[in-house]
């Protein structure tokens, strides 16, 4: 029987955050997580509890169980046809995707012309032949995956905070707003700390600002 992929949900917008803000996309968010079962009656004992995603089934939109080349199909259907043909990007996120994503799917999504990034939280093995990697550290979490594109630290994390990532070997340094009703405190901490610590750049959520889909 064919391996399927359980997604909760696939869409076309722009990156709202991090190193390729702006750039158009295609969102393939894979279902389920190592940090949080994803169900709110579950929030109070997750690793990760301040996640705002809605990550939990195959409901989202053009959400479902896929086959590989069924999943192929999908996300070329969603990418514009261009005259001048440009190469198209993708983001494997979740959830956690590196429970599913495997290098048959990576190499078959660049084999027909995508750029494939991913976001984790870096606790699983990742395929060696992904184009972009972005890895956001979690608290209390044993991070495995230490070397990459971008290193994007959700903040403040009292048990993960940037001195303990500083050394790693990544390209790009964020610190992002951790998001709810002390945002505003946590982004005149994130600002501080950046200018404080150049290393780092701050990464803003502008797709919710923007009401980008």
């Amino acid at each position: 029987m064919a391996k399927k992929y359980s997604i909760k949900e696939i869409y076309y917008t722009l990156q709202g955050e991090g190193y390729h803000t702006g750039t158009p996309a295609i969102f393939c968010r894979f279902s389920g997580c190592n940090l949080w079962s994803g169900l709110e009656e579950d929030r109070h004992k997750a690793i990760c509890q301040f996640c705002d995603t809605n990550f939990w089934g195959t409901d989202g939109i053009n959400g479902g169980k896929y086959t590989l080349d069924s999943l192929i199909e999908k996300v070329h259907s969603l990418f514009p046809k261009e005259e001048k043909q440009t190469e198209k990007f993708i983001v494997l996120t979740g959830g956690e995707p590196a429970l599913q994503v495997d290098e048959e799917l990576v190499a078959k999504l660049q084999k027909t012309g995508f750029q494939v990034a991913i976001e984790t939280n870096g606790t699983k093995v990742l395929p060696a032949i992904l184009d972009w990697v972005t890895v956001s550290p979690k608290a209390n979490t044993e991070l495995i995956i230490t070397t990459g594109n971008e290193l994007k630290l959700v903040y403040p994390q009292k048990d993960a905070l940037p001195g303990k990532y500083k050394h790693l070997a990544f390209d790009h340094f964020y610190l992002q707003p951790m998001d709810g009703k002390d945002w505003e405190v946590n982004s005149i901490k994130t600002i501080n700390y950046c200018k404080e610590n150049p290393q780092w750049k701050m990464s803003v959520q502008t797709h919710k600002f923007l009401n980008i889909p």
